[in-house]
């Protein structure tokens, strides 16, 4: 078959122009529907219509509006039975006066009970006076307390009761009062500086030198059972991190216990390596050193193994003059001891360049011994030298470094010491010294105050 012209289908019109339908009297309407599913639906809607039956969506729709009608009709007729306004007011001035009535029966009946319960029922002092306390005011503060307070105040002598088995414990003035987590906390670190061996130190203990109770919370960790790495570590982060007068506090409470117990318990009264490392770290604060650790020890009975011991140490490590030189001052003006005088001859042999005050005081410490008895170690022997030999030996370390530094008078003086305090050994190489030293010169014969005292 051949195609059909484009010509041939424009000429072929689907239906009459709009005009034309419009200019018409009644137009042209569509009695057919051009969709084949809505005429099966309009055709099965006029076969049910035939038949006498509705689908579900009308019936529905047919039982909502029977429903609202039927509400509407219900209305009315409450409406229409409903009293007025006035009438309902009058019903409730009727109700509430019948109501009245019934409350003064009662009333009449109640008072007459309670008249024959006074009778019966007798009231203790006791209770009598509680009730007027608590309810005589009727709630009000007008000339006493309340309820409300009198509740408060006897909670608090609860409480204060409750307190007393603490506070009727005897405490010390001193005493201070820490959280109970603080003290669970540190109390664990203690624990691990009880087997500390190497490797970095926990976090809460090392805040402790920032902590103005520092002291307190330390106590919590038990200090006297820290391993002797432990306290190494705690002596180099305190005695860096801490004042001069703080750290003197930690160098007495902590390294000197430490220092004594541990040449005491050992079995050839030595110190042990990690201690000896901490005692060379606390010099790092010379006066902290000197005030918490060398006087104290000095004071106690210092023994002399304790002495050469800690006498080491400052042997090894440089010291400044001025702090030297008034440690030496301090330890020439205590009573004689053999341990002293091991200290003695150990700051006079760093020959540092001292002060004349100082010089003096060293010239007047050995001149005292000239003719005080009370110094002899034996006196029941006369073949044995009266004095220790730590002593002579720091007598002749004086002699050969300040042999200079003196006065001819002082010069006599110490000559006449030795005759009378000599040693067969270290006597004779005394006096040579002494012999060979040239007289100090004045400070007031020094230029421009070259040499100045340091005090």
């Amino acid at each position: 078959m051949g195609k059909i012209s484009t010509n041939e289908t424009k000429l072929k019109q689907r239906h009459n122009p709009l005009l034309k339908d419009i200019s018409t009297a009644g137009g042209n309407l569509r009695t057919k529907s051009s969709n084949k599913k809505k005429s099966t639906r309009t055709d099965q809607f006029d076969d049910e219509k035939q038949d006498g039956y509705l689908d579900a969506q009308s019936s529905r729709k047919i039982l909502q509006l029977a429903k609202e009608q039927q509400e509407e009709l219900e209305e009315e007729e409450e409406n229409i039975n409903k009293p007025s306004f006035i009438e309902s007011f009058k019903q409730q001035d009727q109700s509430e006066g019948e109501d009245e009535d019934e409350d003064e029966e009662y009333s009449d009946l109640e008072e007459e009970e309670y008249v024959i319960d006074e009778e019966e029922i007798e009231v203790d002092e006791k209770d009598a006076e509680l009730f007027n306390k608590y309810f005589q005011n009727n709630g009000t503060n007008n000339g006493g307390i309340n309820l409300a307070d009198r509740i408060m105040a006897k909670i608090q002598e609860k409480e204060q009761l409750q307190n007393l088995p603490n506070e009727s414990i005897e405490r010390p003035q001193d005493a201070v009062l820490l959280p109970p987590k603080v003290i669970m906390a540190y109390e664990k670190i203690g624990q691990i500086l009880k087997t500390y061996t190497h490797g970095k130190l926990p976090k809460l203990f090392k805040i402790l030198p920032s902590l103005k109770n520092w002291q307190d919370v330390l106590f919590v960790t038990n200090p006297e059972q820290w391993s002797n790495n432990a306290v190494y570590e705690a002596t180099k982060l305190f005695v860096s991190n801490l004042t001069a007068n703080e750290s003197q506090k930690f160098i007495e409470g902590v390294l000197l216990e430490r220092f004594r117990n541990c040449i005491q318990d050992s079995d050839d009264h030595s110190l042990n390596y990690h201690l000896y490392r901490a005692l060379k770290k606390s010099l790092y604060k010379p006066g902290a050193f000197f005030k918490g650790f060398l006087i104290p020890l000095v004071d106690n009975f210092c023994t002399v193994r304790e002495a050469t011991i800690a006498a080491s140490i400052l042997n090894k490590v440089s010291i400044p003059v001025l702090h030297s030189s008034v440690a030496l001052t301090q330890l020439l003006q205590k009573d004689f001891t053999p341990a002293t005088t091991v200290f003695i001859r150990i700051l006079i042999e760093k020959k540092y360049a001292l002060p004349y005050q100082t010089l003096d005081e060293l010239v007047f410490y050995f001149m005292r011994f000239r003719n005080d008895s009370s110094m002899d170690v034996d006196q029941t022997n006369e073949q044995q030298p009266q004095l220790p030999v730590v002593w002579h030996k720091a007598f002749l370390a004086f002699a050969q470094r300040y042999k200079n530094d003196i006065t001819d008078d002082q010069r006599d003086f110490l000559l006449d010491t030795v005759k009378q305090r000599f040693h067969h050994a270290i006597g004779p190489e005394i006096r040579r010294e002494l012999l060979a030293g040239k007289p100090r010169i004045n400070p007031e014969q020094k230029q421009d105050g070259i040499m100045i005292d340091a005090f």
